[in-house]
């Protein structure tokens, strides 16, 4: 079943359930989706889902963090459901542990030696960990191993 027909079932069932924050949290997921099929004119691939899940779910980790540094911690909750519900559409996130040890083999075979090396290391793992890892926990483990 392709994410748009999850999203169109899920959206059917909060509706009967009254579930106002999944109705809404789904429709913006299927806006994005449908918005990303027009821009790019044909049917998404699911590594293109994912990017598009990715980075609603991002927009809304980044909004957490800058609602608490403001004192709007009242606005949180509502967010934090919002990213529990996008994650359900997405892959299972690895572990940090799975995350290292995906770095480490990236590092050995570019052969990567100093903090020079980041850029490259991070343009090899990202692909590699698109959709499965936070890019904020790649980016801290390669920085911790090149150091």
């Amino acid at each position: 079943m392709s994410l748009l027909d999850s999203l169109n079932n899920d959206l059917k069932t909060a509706m009967k359930a009254h579930d106002k924050e999944t109705l809404s949290t789904v429709r913006m997921l299927k806006a994005a989706v449908t918005n990303e099929q027009i821009k790019v004119g044909h049917t998404l691939t699911s590594d293109e889902e994912v990017s598009v899940l990715s980075r609603e779910l991002k927009q809304r980790k980044d909004s957490v963090d800058e609602f608490t540094s403001a004192g709007r911690s009242d606005l949180v909750p509502a967010l934090e459901k919002e990213i529990e519900i996008v994650e359900r559409y997405l892959p299972e996130q690895l572990s940090e542990d799975d995350v290292k040890s995906i770095v480490e083999e990236t590092i050995r075979q570019i052969g990567a030696t100093s903090k020079a090396d980041f850029g490259k290391v991070m343009g090899a793992v990202m692909p590699k960990l698109k959709g499965q890892a936070d890019g904020k926990i790649v980016n801290s483990v390669v920085k911790s191993l090149l150091n």
